[in-house]
């Protein structure tokens, strides 16, 4: 038996046809590939926001009148009153103590020797809250932050009256003529909530 071989002519044909199955194959691959892509980036979508809006809140003590007292030649024996007003303007609640401070300019002592009250209501006033005590040393409750024993506290755009009544004691002695101070009534204010 005699082997033949195909002519040299029919092998090109062969291979030709063969890369062109190739060809088509790796075309028709490539369509589908990208035409499940399509189909993938042809779906419906939809996205949403939402948003959150922030603002704090405000504490804010307030006092009427700011000149409390303005008194002029005060003799042994005298005495005299004044309301303050304090007020939350802020929209939160607070709370809040004094405390005085008074000066000694001409050394003579006067803010010791001048003795002050402090209640609640205008005045006369009713419940006492400080004193009678020498004028340097008033207070209110504790500046220090947290609720302390004697702390006074108003809701957000509440207000109370104070009264504040003074006297020079009959039994002040000559050394105390001519003699001036000035006290200052610092009111410190802070949030209630959250500072137990």
């Amino acid at each position: 038996m005699i082997e033949t071989h195909p002519a040299p002519a029919a092998r090109r044909l062969e291979r030709r046809q063969r890369r062109r199955m190739l060809l088509g194959l790796v075309v028709a691959l490539s369509a589908v590939s990208l035409g499940a892509g399509a189909f993938s980036l042809a779906v419906f979508t939809d996205s949403g926001t939402a948003s959150g809006s922030f603002s704090t809140g405000t504490v804010d003590i307030a006092l009427t009148p700011t000149a409390l007292f303005a008194v002029t030649g005060i003799y042994p024996g005298d005495s005299g009153s004044a309301t303050l007003n304090v007020q939350n303007s802020g929209t939160g609640a607070l709370r809040y103590a004094m405390t005085t401070a008074a000066t000694n300019a001409d050394g003579k002592g006067l803010r010791d020797q001048l003795s002050l009250t402090i209640r609640t209501g205008a005045c006369p006033g009713s419940t006492a809250l400080a004193g009678p005590v020498a004028l340097s040393g008033v207070a209110i409750g504790d500046p220090t932050q947290g609720a302390q024993a004697g702390d006074r506290t108003l809701a957000g755009g509440a207000n109370e009256d104070l009264c504040f009544l003074w006297s020079l004691p009959l039994a002040t002695g000559d050394a105390f003529q001519n003699a001036a101070t000035t006290a200052t009534f610092t009111f410190a204010a802070e949030q209630t909530a959250n500072n137990p």
